[in-house]
């Protein structure tokens, strides 16, 4: 059974599509059943390529992106997907708010599902930290991916 993942992050040009990447990348190579895409809570990027910093850490280590463009999560996500992954507290908390009352899509930090001190990817748009964000994105990618070969 196929498994639809969501990724969110603010504007949907740094974590959330290397996260899509990422995993992407990483389902297609372990032979998992994924459909991915990714979105952001504010509608301020629609349309845009990921940032240019994010595009080219993934680069660096294999992951395309340039075929990616930003969108914003809607509340009819909720029934699309069947995991949806928030990179932070604060997307994690909107998700919830948008949540339709029906809905129980499980929605959940993406560092969750890795060993790390960090409990949230931090936003890299005006900090930098590309090679950082790159490296909790992988470790969490994998973890998420174990639990999905897990659940079968």
């Amino acid at each position: 059974m196929t498994t639809r993942i969501l990724f969110v992050c603010l504007g949907n040009i740094c974590r959330s599509p290397t996260a899509h990447g990422v995993f992407e990348t990483l389902a297609a190579q372990a032979g998992a059943d994924v459909v991915v895409e990714s979105a952001g809570t504010g509608g301020w990027h629609v349309g845009d390529p990921p940032d240019r910093r994010a595009t080219a850490e993934a680069a660096k280590r294999g992951y395309d992106l340039s075929h990616l463009r930003a969108q914003q999560v809607t509340a009819a996500d909720f029934a699309r997907f069947d995991l949806i992954v928030a990179m932070d507290h604060s997307n994690l908390a909107a998700l919830e708010r948008m949540r339709p009352i029906d809905s129980e899509t499980p929605v959940e930090l993406f560092l969750s599902y890795a060993q790390t001190d960090y409990d949230e990817v931090p936003d890299p748009y005006y900090s930098g930290g590309f090679d950082l964000v790159l490296d909790l994105i992988e470790e969490a990618s994998r973890g998420l991916l174990a639990t999905l070969a897990r659940q079968g």
